[in-house]
This record gives structure tokens, sequence and C-alpha cells, in this order.
């Protein structure tokens, strides 16, 4: 009788290839999945061995599938597509179940065997099938899922399809009443140009006064902006009074002239996730524009920032980036849509804003523009000649001369001491995807902030990552005055979409709300890469709530450590110049839940009031512990102070 059972049981477990199931929800960070094919939409190959069925995607990409606990097994033949044709390819595949990893292949490389998968799936309700990039960036890693078959009595496996979610704004609009916002301290080195905007809501006009400006400042009442050169080091404490027809409001600003600029982590916007190669002269003073007219300047947004494709193709004739990509100088060319540099960020100080610029330290940049290699001394001035102040330096064609972590080092420390020759201050970003552990050597090298892994692309998984990278590495050691961990722009608003149009960002409105409080938390570079022109006020809400932007911009820069992790729930909290905790309860899993918040975790005692930061309200005086209920994807951003 057992026998005959367990043959009925056999006969009706039925099999499914994860490529027929709907990949339109597949995240990935570049190109598209294919069904039954690489991404380069050639057979599925692995070392040789050609595969007739499978999924062929590229790093960093998810895919998430339901099973509804009826799925019993999942095979797969995991590794690198031949058609990749690069040493510089390297992968790791992941299998998690339920936010759990069941298994996760060596570091894979072109031409080599394919890794064999075969795991036991019984009672998992999702199924999570991860591609990475091995930390060494995403150039040339397609990864393909070959033979990937998932074997279910019952319902069928689906592709997760996400819930919709009606965008509910939480954040209070601003008191028409004066508010100075920004951070407490502003960093400068002695002799340099000084630019920065005090941000200040409410209603206009305004009457601003500084007291305490230290000798070669000057402040504008009108426009909030002070300008001018510091000649002797030392820290100045400036006294702001704001006032309007409501009232008042004060606040003490303290600009340090010495060593260390970026005190706080910049926040203000770049071109590419939005324009791509499309980026110009008027788009980027379109944005300036857009920066000071949405209001975002009032909060603190400041640099408006140019990425790849404004200089010229090497070697090409075309009319608008080709023709020579330096002068009899050797200095760097824009091409034809950036007639005038000087003039373009004359343009961007003038209100109020400073400039960003980027290039690679390799030959060509990751769009194949003019790079700065053997030019980075002429290109560091040239860049400082034009006026700009921030550098965002990627990594793209550059080979390593040297072995080791000193290979990555060694192109990113003489930029940043040519920068710091200059005769004005500029950030230095290093753009090198997390490669041999950026973060324990940014700050050595002259970098103010450095990405910690691949683009983001538009996955809430890729972020998700984050965490678990943030949180095994202790991240938060490597954070602080001038030293940002960087895990890439915030994905909001519009974004580039196919053939040269626009698309919604991908994210859901919760995981909207996690990024940029995740980024807040970790002391994270706030850059937008949305369409900053076409803000709804959704998404202007998550940009404009200076109680969750005042976590980022906290003068400590303590970045949060992850203190408590429970199934698919985690816990992030950082110390703040207050005495207050800045702390966010995240729920990653796939259904509304629970969070518990426990002093113990935070190594604290007694009674401690706690306020909703994106709400911005009380929610009382809390003994032992706080729980939230936290949608899917979404947080509870609260801050905790003393209660007396």
């Amino acid at each position: 009788m057992i026998l005959i059972s367990l043959f009925v049981a056999a006969v009706q477990l039925s099999s499914t290839s994860i490529a027929d199931l709907d990949l339109s929800y597949i995240h990935q960070g570049w190109g598209r999945p294919m069904k039954n094919r690489s991404v380069t939409d050639t057979p599925i190959s692995i070392n040789g061995h050609v595969f007739d069925k499978g999924l062929g995607t590229h790093a960093l990409s998810t895919f998430k599938i339901r099973l509804y606990g009826t799925a019993k097994r999942f095979r797969a033949m995991c590794g690198v597509d031949d058609n990749c044709k690069s040493d510089r390819a390297s992968v790791v595949f992941h299998v998690l179940a339920d936010g759990k990893e069941l298994w996760k292949s060596p570091r894979m490389t072109w031409k080599q065997d394919a890794a064999p998968v075969d795991v036991q799936l019984d009672g998992v309700k999702t199924l999570n099938l991860v591609v990475d990039d091995a930390g060494d960036g995403v150039d040339y890693d397609h990864g393909d899922w070959a033979d990937a078959t998932l074997d279910y009595s019952g319902q069928a496996p689906e592709a997760l399809v996400p819930p919709v979610e009606v965008p509910v704004i939480l954040t209070p609009p601003p008191s028409p009443k004066p508010k100075i916002n920004g951070p407490s301290v502003v960093g400068v080195r002695p002799g340099h140009p000084f630019l920065y905007t005090v941000p200040i809501t409410g209603v206009r006009p305004l009457k601003v006064v500084a007291k305490g400006l230290p000798r070669g400042l000057r402040i504008n009442a009108g426009t909030c902006l002070i300008t001018g050169e510091i000649a002797k080091r030392g820290a100045y404490p400036v006294s702001i009074e704001a006032s309007n027809s409501l009232g008042k409001a004060n606040r003490t600003v303290k600009i340090v002239c010495g060593d260390e600029i970026a005190m706080t982590p910049q926040m203000g916007w770049n071109s590419w996730y939005i324009w791509l190669g499309a980026v110009s002269d008027t788009i980027m003073r379109d944005a300036a524009d857009a920066m000071v007219k949405n209001g975002m300047i009032q909060h603190g947004w400041q640099y408006v920032d140019i990425d790849d494709c404004w200089a010229r193709v090497p070697g090409s004739a075309d009319k608008v980036n080709g023709g020579p990509t330096r002068d009899s100088s050797g200095r760097v060319l824009p091409n034809a849509k950036f007639p005038d540099m000087k003039g373009l960020t004359d343009y961007i100080h003038s209100k109020g804003l400073k400039a960003g610029i980027y290039t690679s330290p390799g030959p060509t940049t990751c769009g194949g523009f003019e790079g700065a290699f053997h030019h980075e001394a002429v290109d560091a001035k040239t860049f400082a000649d034009w006026g700009f102040d921030l550098l965002k330096y990627d990594w793209c064609s550059y080979q390593s001369e040297a072995p080791g972590v000193e290979g990555y080092k060694k192109p990113y420390r003489l930029m940043g001491s040519l920068l710091k020759q200059q005769n004005r201050d500029m950030v230095l970003n290093l753009c090198q995807y997390g490669m041999s552990e950026v973060w324990k050597w940014g700050k050595e090298v002259g970098g103010h902030s450095w990405r910690t892994a691949g683009d983001l692309g538009g996955g809430f998984t890729m972020f998700e990552d984050g965490f678990a990278l943030y949180g095994k590495n202790h991240l938060e050691k490597y954070s602080g005055p001038g030293a940002f961990n960087d895990p890439d722009y915030l994905l909001l608003g519009y974004l580039a979409g196919p053939g040269g149009g626009m698309r919604k960002t991908p994210f859901t409105p919760n995981e909207q709300y996690s990024q940029v409080s995740f980024w807040c938390l970790v002391a994270a570079p706030l850059i937008l890469s949305g369409d900053i022109t076409t803000l709804d006020p959704f998404t202007l809400s998550l940009l404009t709530n200076d109680e969750v932007i005042s976590v980022d911009q906290d003068s400590l820069v303590k970045a949060a450590r992850r203190i408590a992790k429970v199934g698919e729930t985690e816990v992030w909290a950082r110390p703040l110049d207050d005495g207050g905790l800045a702390v966010g309860l995240f729920n990653l899993g796939e259904d509304e839940g629970p969070v518990e918040l426990s002093w113990q975790d935070l190594g604290i005692q007694g009674r401690w009031k706690v306020r909703d930061l994106w709400r911005q309200q009380d929610l009382g005086a809390y003994l032992g512990a706080f729980n939230a209920n936290v949608p899917r994807h979404g947080v509870e951003l609260v801050k905790l102070v003393r209660a007396k």
C-alpha cells in the first residue's frame, strides 16, 4: 500500500522551465533577460557546452518566483556565457528561499565549466535567483541559468508580480514660518572659493542675518547665499537668523576652514539615469533652474552633476561627438552639446548651486568618450579652471598597472592628489563598484565618497543586496566626515526608458521610502538621478522631508549598523549629534508584517520618546521596545530621544 502511494505521488509531480515563466519581472543591470538564449541573443553556451533551454541574464540580476509552498526541487547548470568573450567576466549565482540562502556558487569566470545546482524547496513560498558581479563590476557579466527546472506538486510556480501600491504622501508640507535646514557644519580649504546657500523654508520675502562670518565671507540676504574666501584656518560658528511676517528661526552653522571638505554627504542631481548620452548644456541649465524652482535648494540640495558623454569620442567623425579630443596643449575638449563649460558652471553658481563633472582614469569612459589616461594633471586643472566643484571618477576602461589593492588605489591616489593642488575645492567620488573593498582605503587616496557595489539599475533586490553588503562588511566603520559609502543614486521619478523615452521608476512607493531611508541611515550621498524637471508631488515629498534629510546630514556622520535581523525583517540604527538615535525598521519580505525594535539590541535602557520621521509625528514614550507593522518592502523610520 505504501509503495502504491509513493508511485501516485511521483506521477503527480510536474516540472517547468523557469524560462517559460513571465520574464518581464526580472531586474538586471544590462540588456534584457532572454528565454532559451543568452543575454546577447545567442545560443546558451557555457565553456563549449550548448544548452537548448534556460535563462540568459546579466549581473546584477534578480528573478523572484512565487512557489506557493508547492515546489519540491530546483535544478540548473550555472555559468558565464561563452559569448561574453572576456576574461573580465566574473559572477556569483545565489539561490534564496524566503530570504535565506540555500546555495551559492563560487566565483565563476569565462571558459569555466557550469556549476550544478540541486536544492530541495519543500514549503518554500518565494524563490529568488540572483546573479551578482562578484564585487568587481558588471562588465561582460553574462550569467546563464541553463536547464533551470522547477519540480512541483499542485499550483504551478509563477513570476512574482508586485502588488499595485497607491503613492501616499506622508511628509507634511513645510511650515510658512522660517525654518533653517541643512547641515550644522560646512568645510572649505584656506584661500579657496566658498559657496553655500543656507537652506531656509518659509514664506518669502525673508530677512536673513548672519553674525560671526569669518573675514572674507559675505551673505546675500535675498538669496541666502554665502560667498567669498577665508584665508585663516579655524572653526567659525556663524549665527544665522531668518525672519518673515510669520516668525523667526535661529541656527548656528559652523564653517570649518582646514584640510577637510565635504563634512557631510553631498546632495544633488546627476544626469545619467535619465539622460544617458543625450545630456547637454541646456539640460544641465534646466536642472539647475528646476532645483531652485521646485524648492529643493531650500532643503539642502546643491550639486548639479554632468555624467558621461560630455567629451568627444576618439576617432569619431560624428558632427556632435567627433573631432579632436584635445587641443594642442592637451586640454580635453567638450563635444558640440557643451559649447562653453565655464559659462555653464558660472550659470549653475549664479543659482547658488555647485557643478559636478565626470571622467574615467582609463583611455575612454564607459560610454566610449575621451578619458583622463596619461592626461590626469591637465584634466584636473581644466576642471578647476572651468569651475567644477565635484569629479566623478569612473573605472571603466582603466586597466590596473599594479597587482592587488595597490592597482586599484593607483589611479584614484593620483587624481586625489592632483585635485588637492587646484585653486578650488573639488569633491572626489570614486566610482569603481566596490572592488578590493574600496571602503577601507577610499579616504586614504583622496576620495570623499565611493561606490560600494555595481549600478543599482532598477530592481529592489539591488539595494536589498546593499543591506547584506553593508551589514556583513560593517561599512559603518568606514564612514565619517569627508568619507561616505555610496550605494549609487536615488532612482526616483522618471528614468530613461527604451528607445530614448522615459519610464517611471520601477520601485513601488514603499520601496522608494525604503531607499531614501536606508541611504540617510548609512550616511550616503543623496544624488537624485531621475528627471528633476518633472517631479510629481509624491516624488518631491520624498526629497524635501527635512527631518529625514537631517539624519543623512547629521554632523557626527556615524553611519547606521544593522542591530537586528529576524527572517526578512531588519533593524538599522545610528547615533545623532543631539544624543538621539535614528532607527529604520525594514520589511524585505513579500507580505506585510510586524518588526520589533528592542532596547536591548540598541544597548539602551529606560523610557525613550519615539517620533515618526516621515510623518513628523510623535508616537509617544516607550519602555523596552517599539513595534511597528511594516508593509511589503517598506520601512518605519523613527527617531528616539530619551524621555525625562
